[in-house]
């Protein structure tokens, strides 16, 4: 059902094709479009653009997640999107939403009365705590920058954390959005680091996979995947701890082929128990020049304190650019208080470029 925001602006929910792995249709390509456009403006890079074709099969639910868009518009023109992601972990009252309108829209009212409007449909669906993440920007404000309360790192209080205060949220979290560069010497370098890793991890071996995963690591790789929501730094957001199994893995590696995506995981295996214990994940669209971007990294915390972050950050990065040597960029991102994963990265040669602010509102 449509949404009248203003007197000439409507919220209208977005009609996804009912095949999967259909084309886009026109609306859906407007969509990614605006949402590209929207990135851009926010954070003035590309990095996280997808083409239609690309960002389709990511809208859709999946047993794991339930999915809703809209799109704001006047007339014909598309003004804004938005999307509610609903966990299916834990309790199902976990939420991440997303509202984002074009400049050229702004001062209107619009993004509150889309915030209104999604927040209801969340209420309604029995969610009891929204997540949003926003990249911060020094935009001139006088105000004093806002301090994470985790103690580490803060972000400043531009228009769209003054926004999200406003709406009921509360800064949680910052993280730090780092690139690496292959410069001339960074292959010598995370070269040595890797072998003084391997070194010290001499009960351990690397083995390395492009999805989809082997059958022979699935279960290793989705215990691992498991722990991502349970062993990482997430300050009070009080994520859900995520079930992951074989199942969980092949819908994950279907999506990511659908996307047109190639994605690389490095792992590290006890030698003596078989037993996969650390690994990394790299990912790039179907470009070969395009951005590299280093998703999950864990070690297991049984087997922490053998370098094996580094060695599979070091042995990804390697084998990665060996691959597809034309990306010459990798970006991730990092809690600030992951001071352990942090040091890894500024010892390989990773420099911060941004932060973002991890926000929580609580529904009473």
């Amino acid at each position: 059902m449509s949404i009248p925001l203003t007197d000439t602006a409507m919220l209208h929910p977005l009609v996804l094709p009912a095949r999967a792995g259909a084309a886009p249709t026109p609306l859906v390509r407007a969509y990614a479009d605006v949402r590209n456009a929207a990135l851009l403006e926010s954070t003035g890079r590309d990095d996280d653009a997808l083409e239609a074709e690309a960002l389709l099969p990511l809208l859709y639910s999946t047993p794991d997640r339930t999915r809703r868009q809209w799109y704001v518009a006047s007339g014909d023109r598309m003004l804004g999107c938005a999307a509610l992601d609903i966990s299916q972990d834990g309790d199902q009252d976990t939420a991440l939403v997303i509202v984002a309108i074009l400049r050229e829209a702004a001062g209107r009212g619009l993004g509150r009365a889309v915030y209104e409007h999604v927040e209801s449909v969340a209420r309604d669906a029995g969610v009891r705590k929204l997540l949003h993440w926003a990249e911060h920007h020094d935009d001139g404000s006088r105000a004093e920058p806002l301090a994470s309360p985790t103690g580490f790192g803060s972000v400043p209080a531009d228009r769209s954390a003054r926004f999200l205060a406003r709406s009921g949220f509360r800064l949680e979290q910052v993280e730090r959005a780092s690139e690496f560069l292959w410069t001339d010497g960074a292959v010598d370098r995370v070269t040595a680091l890797r072998d003084e890793a391997a070194r010290h991890a001499h009960e351990y071996r690397v083995v390395r996979w492009m999805l989809p995963t082997p059958a022979e690591y699935v279960d290793g790789y989705a215990w691992m995947k498991s722990r991502m929501s349970t062993d990482v730094p997430e300050g009070d957001l009080d994520m859900p701890e995520e079930t992951w199994d074989a199942d969980r893995v092949v819908r994950q590696d279907e999506r990511i082929a659908q996307k047109g995506w190639s994605m690389q995981v490095t792992a590290a295996q006890h030698v003596r128990t078989g037993e996969l214990c650390a690994f990394n994940e790299l990912a790039m669209s179907s470009d070969p020049s395009a951005t590299t971007h280093q998703y999950d990294t864990l070690v297991l915390s049984a087997h922490r304190g053998h370098r094996l972050g580094m060695l599979v950050k070091t042995a990804g990065l390697l084998a990665w650019h060996e691959q597809y040597p034309a990306s010459a960029r990798v970006v991730t991102y990092n809690a600030e208080e992951n001071r352990p994963m942090l040091s890894i990265n500024e010892d390989i040669g990773f420099t911060g470029f941004a932060y973002e602010g991890a926000w929580k509102k609580d529904l009473t």
